[in-house]
């Protein structure tokens, strides 16, 4: 008695499932166009709006630059980001940027928002040397509150000593 009520829930149970199962819809949607006209207002050849964040990350190098410990001066291979994002800022001369200052988890958090300040400025000054006006540029610094990596080892210290370019949208 018992085996036939399990097997006749069983069958019910799966007749009710392959009832309810969805079926797909006879005529999709056309897909939406690969490139929209900048004129349109819509994006570029890259799939987004010009001078947006996201146009800024597919046309320049990195939107960041890395420090050694405890310095804030730009070295070569920053240099070569920096003036990526300058040939871009100079493309896109409506729009503005904020340079993010940050450290690692080592020092106190007063010394770590110095250190961040010290190395958005830089990056500030680096670009403004380069012919990008001071006054589409603006600086903050985060010190050590918004880690890129965690873990307190030298690779992670490494991803966090840093100063990242963000457009202002």
């Amino acid at each position: 008695m018992r085996n036939m009520r399990n097997l006749i829930l069983s069958i019910s149970l799966a007749s009710l499932i392959a009832g309810c199962a969805k079926k797909p819809p006879s005529d999709l949607p056309p897909a939406p166009p690969s490139e929209v006209t900048e004129a349109d207002g819509g994006t570029n050849d890259v799939g987004v709006r010009p001078g947006s964040q996201g146009d800024f990350l597919a046309r320049v190098s990195s939107d960041r630059i890395f420090f050694d410990t405890d310095q804030s001066n730009v070295d070569v291979e920053d240099q070569a980001v920096l003036r990526s994002q300058a040939q871009w800022l100079a493309a896109n001369p409506g729009v503005r940027v904020t340079l993010e200052g940050h450290a690692d988890e080592r020092g106190t958090r007063e010394y770590n928002l110095a250190l961040g300040e010290r190395r958005a400025n830089a990056a500030k000054n680096y670009l403004v040397g380069l012919g990008v006006d001071a006054s589409r540029l603006s600086v903050i610094s985060f010190g050590k509150e918004r880690p890129d990596a965690l873990g307190s080892d030298e690779a992670g210290w490494a991803r966090n000593r840093r100063a990242v370019t963000v457009v202002v949208e």
